[in-house]
């Protein structure tokens, strides 16, 4: 709504021919503008490079349909699925190239989502900084049903340089949010069912509300447990290091109550790379 339609600035502009790739899922004006141009007599070919463009859109149309962002999870795991030690060592499991590639991957993403435990254990800063691409930082998301961010870690800190959402339950500490908002964090509180934090879904569906439409999960595995158990994993972007820590490590996702192998979440696999000494391992959902 903040522009007008282009189809009347083709229109007036007279060309003879529209080259269309795919057609716009939104309800309010799905093919209105293919129709405009077609009452002006303009040669409208619909469909050319439409794998393509779903691809590049595949965001915004997902929001569309679902009223969610698209969720892609990242991980970042040495061969046997741990992500740190069973003393919490996990900076880094990859190599420096695996790392330059998740900045790229922050860039072209809305928003961040880390669990309250990740923040905890690594006060990372969750920005790209990738030379010259540093404002393409995206917002920085952060699941924290009880408040417990620490005010003088580095997302609190950058809150006024960088969008940082915390997400809370309601009526938690109310002199804290304050505390939190004062220094340029926007706290989120939704209604949490049971236990302390609001459900995954209701986060995304709010996310949505908000205009987000892709969204990359960083952890932990907590969160990652969480987004499978509700089943809003859309793609997986698994980063896989040649190392090995053994059962003792702290695994990618925490149980999350699959009892038998039909109930396994299942994805196919769409791209197998080299980063470096590292794999990266791309996945979407298996419809």
């Amino acid at each position: 709504g903040a522009t007008p339609p282009c189809a009347d600035a083709f229109v007036a502009a007279g060309i003879a021919r529209a080259v269309i790739a795919i057609e716009d899922p939104d309800p309010r004006v799905n093919g209105a503008g293919i129709a405009r141009l077609k009452s002006a007599g303009i040669a409208v070919e619909l469909g050319v490079g439409a794998e393509e463009a779903a691809e590049l859109n595949a965001g915004f149309f997902h929001r569309i349909k679902t009223g969610r962002p698209l969720l892609t999870l990242k991980c970042a795991t040495t061969l046997d699925g741990r992500i740190a030690t069973h003393r919490g060592d996990s900076q880094w499991i990859t190599g420096e190239t695996a790392r330059a590639w998740v900045h790229g991957m922050r860039a072209r993403h809305d928003a961040i989502m880390i669990g309250i435990g990740t923040a905890l254990a690594d006060d990372p800063l969750l920005t790209c900084r990738l030379p010259g691409l540093e404002a393409a930082s995206p917002v920085r998301i952060v699941v924290d049903g009880r408040l417990r961010l620490s005010l003088t870690s580095q997302l609190v800190r950058g809150a006024r340089a960088i969008p940082t959402w915390l997400v809370t339950r309601t009526g938690g500490d109310a002199q804290r949010a304050d505390a939190y908002r004062q220094a340029g964090v926007e706290v989120i509180e939704l209604p949490a069912d049971t236990g302390d934090q609001p459900p995954i879904g209701r986060i995304l569906a709010e996310c949505g509300r908000r205009g987000l439409t892709r969204i990359l999960v960083e952890g932990g595995s907590h969160l990652t447990a969480a987004c499978f158990a509700a089943d809003v994993v859309d793609r997986i972007a698994w980063f896989r290091a040649p190392s090995v820590t053994g059962g003792d490590g702290v695994p990618v996702a925490q149980p999350f109550g699959v009892d038998r192998l039909a109930d396994m979440r299942r994805y196919e696999r769409i791209a197998v790379r080299p980063v470096g000494q590292d794999i990266l391992e791309t996945y979407r959902r298996r419809d």
